[in-house]
């Protein structure tokens, strides 16, 4: 399948997803759980990750021990709740009117509901494609890649009117953000390419490739100031409890 053009409307609302909290061990940092879901006036949804696993709204200690998560950190808040179909019921839609799923990357609270969504093709980088295993998290690896459609893309590319896919390798090896152009305003998801603004001055220290972050951060950041868009960080603790959550809606 061809990423290309695949969605035809554009872009018309934005609401963030409210996958639960997460607290660092090392550093003491409460950071939220983001995903996305974009909607055009073609009545197309877009979902953009899926949190933890559904296990980790069930138990989220015995989830953190089985991964040994709790040696990085702890899950703060992880509820039924903050699960894809709760979040996504918000905005009165079910799992069947999801029309692309997008998976920025594929480590643990990206990709919880990897399997949940059959129907919908999943768009992805084709270099976190082919991967044996989504990376989930450490040496913990108990997901396998889903049976369905997948649109892999390379470099960037324009998926509808409106809506830009951006290659920005360096958290992981497929990261990739998204340029979303609504009616009023642009808004700049970065994902975990840039997961708050003060790990541009930090220089991406331990990232997966550190100089492959610091060049995507500076473009992302480029491309933001161009079309004047509204950045949206992967998990910024400063920026997290400012941001409209849905049912609220950026349009």
């Amino acid at each position: 399948m061809q990423a290309e053009g695949f969605i035809k409307g554009r872009p018309v609302s934005l609401a963030v997803l409210d996958y639960g909290l997460f607290q660092v061990h090392s550093n003491g940092r409460i950071i939220g759980i983001s995903g996305f879901a974009i909607q055009t006036d073609e009545n197309e949804t877009i979902l953009v990750d899926t949190g933890l696993p559904e296990k980790y709204a069930k138990n989220a200690q015995s989830a953190s021990e089985e991964d040994r998560l709790d040696e990085f950190g702890e899950v703060l808040g992880c509820t039924p709740d903050n699960l894809p179909a709760a979040q996504l019921a918000k905005l009165g839609l079910t799992s069947e009117d999801v029309t692309l799923h997008v998976c920025t990357h594929t480590h643990i609270d990206h990709v919880g509901g990897l399997h949940a969504f059959p129907e919908a093709p999943i768009l992805i980088s084709a270099k976190e494609r082919k991967l044996a295993k989504p990376l989930y998290w450490g040496n913990a690896q108990p997901i396998d890649w889903p049976s369905c459609d997948y649109l892999q893309i390379e470099g960037d590319v324009r998926v509808g009117p409106g809506l830009t896919v951006l290659e920005a390798p360096g958290h992981s090896p497929g990261q990739i953000a998204l340029l979303v152009e609504l009616p009023s305003q642009a808004v700049m998801l970065t994902s975990d390419a840039i997961s708050r603004a003060e790990e541009i001055d930090e220089k991406f220290l331990g990232a997966w490739n550190e100089a492959a972050a610091n060049a995507s951060a500076e473009r992302l950041m480029k491309l933001a100031a161009e079309n004047d868009a509204f950045v949206i960080y992967g998990h910024c603790p400063k920026q997290w409890p400012s941001l409209r959550k849905a049912p609220e809606t950026y349009s």
